[in-house]
């Protein structure tokens, strides 16, 4: 007895320094948040279009208001290359990135920037057009696991609170997935306890596959010749039924590629519909949008460049076979995920980042109700900026944006047209191209590259203050 006694007053101060989150050399922390409010909705971030897979938030209030400089920054860390998004669960904020050609998972506390713990491995990638030779992928978090897809295909599965390697799986060697124009860019789905992917190999040619939580086993495979697109699969309730959608589509000759709509449950491929330029430098890079009340969904892409595919709207039938409702070649985005909101769609058309504008179109019809390209004179650049191919979210009844360069705003958006109620450059630097993620009135935002005005300051993971009164 003093034995267990003795071991447990020796042990238990170890475990408790073990998780408790610490400083390290990439953090930098300027001042705490302000306190939640008595009343405040809270959710976590667990995938990176949030809780509903959707970019809406529930969370409220949130801060309408702010200083010209932003809101209040709360910490920043400096982090290596990758386009992924942070995830948040409970006390728990991973950053997946790449450092000294190391694919890198951080697990930072969401108020403090403190690490729990960090893991990598090795994963070494050139982007072939010159871009981040980091994950695109964002981390998912469920059942207390972090699951990450890297873009060398590699699948990891840790343990949240402790960081520990569960399993990992190379799946390029297992179903030879090629690299592809920017690697493997689309994050896993997690759903009842399986992990989808749009895998894209070649041999044999698995498009999208389920692989148990737990272990990393495979349970089924949808046999395809549609490759790993850059859209995340996202899950479906259609007709009253739980189903899973894929816009897929990698590098291939001819182009090819298109929504696959899949059973969870074993893998039964209900449809194909073929949505996909015939360019043969050309991505489907926004995942699909999905209106459960109407069995729809709408996918996007802003090929080919001089006359773009667009968006289509498809409706499933009873036998979750889709049909077309409308199309537009003016309504065609790049990678950001349009937002559904009270029967319209939000989203900004275009490829390049200088004619890329902002739209409003009905969901039922197609029928574009306005486009705004959001420009402004800056002295600091010594000329225009805009928000480009901008990132959308709706949060506490308006419509957060975060430009290409660092631009902050919260937008007024309806069916009559869109109006600025706050603007702040957080910095300037290309390449913005993350969604924010926002848990417990905390708004992170990726810095994907150096400032182009004022001190370097390297890539950045940032945290700001949006917590209302």
């Amino acid at each position: 007895m003093r034995r267990l006694l003795w071991l447990l007053l020796f042990c238990l101060p170890m475990l408790a320094q073990a998780e408790s989150p610490q400083p390290f050399d990439r953090l930098t922390f300027h001042q705490g948040p302000q306190p939640l409010a008595k009343d405040a909705v809270t959710t976590d971030w667990p995938r990176f279009l949030g809780p509903d897979d959707n970019a809406i938030s529930t969370e409220k209030p949130l801060l309408k208001t702010w200083p010209e400089s932003g809101p209040a920054l709360v910490w920043e860390v400096t982090k290596g290359d990758g386009y992924a998004s942070p995830t948040i669960v409970g006390d728990y904020l991973i950053l997946f990135h790449a450092i000294d050609n190391h694919e890198t998972i951080d697990c930072l506390h969401r108020e403090t920037g403190q690490r729990f713990w960090t893991f990598n491995y090795p994963a070494e990638y050139r982007d072939r057009y010159g871009y981040a030779s980091g994950p695109r992928g964002s981390a998912v978090i469920s059942d207390g696991k972090v699951i990450t897809l890297g873009v060398t295909s590699q699948l990891t599965c840790l343990d949240l609170k402790t960081g520990k390697l569960l399993w990992q799986r190379d799946l390029r060697a297992d179903y030879q997935v090629p690299q592809d124009f920017f690697g493997h860019g689309s994050s896993a789905l997690i759903l009842d306890q399986k992990i989808i992917v749009n895998v894209g190999g070649k041999s044999p040619q698995v498009s999208v596959a389920a692989f148990e939580l737990n272990t990393g086993k495979e349970i089924w495979t949808v046999l395809d010749e549609w490759g790993a697109s850059y859209a995340s699969p996202i899950p479906a309730m259609i007709h009253g039924q739980q189903k899973i959608l894929v816009f897929a589509g990698g590098e291939s000759k001819p182009a090819t590629g298109g929504l696959l709509c899949i059973d969870p449950k074993d893998g039964t491929l209900h449809d194909r519909f073929p949505w996909r330029a015939d360019d043969y430098i050309s991505v489907n890079a926004t995942s699909p949008l999905v209106i459960p009340a109407k069995n729809r969904a709408f996918i996007t892409t802003c090929y080919p460049k001089r006359t773009p595919l667009g968006g289509i709207m498809l409706e499933f039938d009873h036998n979750f076979k889709t049909k077309e409702v409308w199309r537009s070649s003016k309504f065609g985005i790049h990678w950001m995920n349009p937002i559904y909101l009270d029967g319209y769609l939000y989203g900004i058309d275009g490829e390049l980042d200088r004619t890329s504008t902002l739209v409003c179109v009905n969901a039922d019809t197609g029928e574009e109700k306005w486009r705004e390209s959001i420009t402004w004179q800056d002295a600091k650049m010594g000329g225009k900026l805009g928000i480009q191919r901008a990132s959308l979210m709706h949060i506490d009844g308006k419509f957060l944006c975060l430009g290409e360069l660092g631009t902050l705003l919260r937008l007024d958006l309806t069916p009559a047209g869109c109006k600025i109620e706050q603007q702040a450059q957080l910095f300037y630097a290309p390449h913005t191209w993350c969604l924010p993620a926002l848990s417990h009135g905390l708004l992170y935002v990726m810095q994907n590259y150096d400032e182009q005005v004022g001190p370097k300051t390297g890539q950045r993971l940032l945290c700001y203050d949006l917590r209302g009164p």
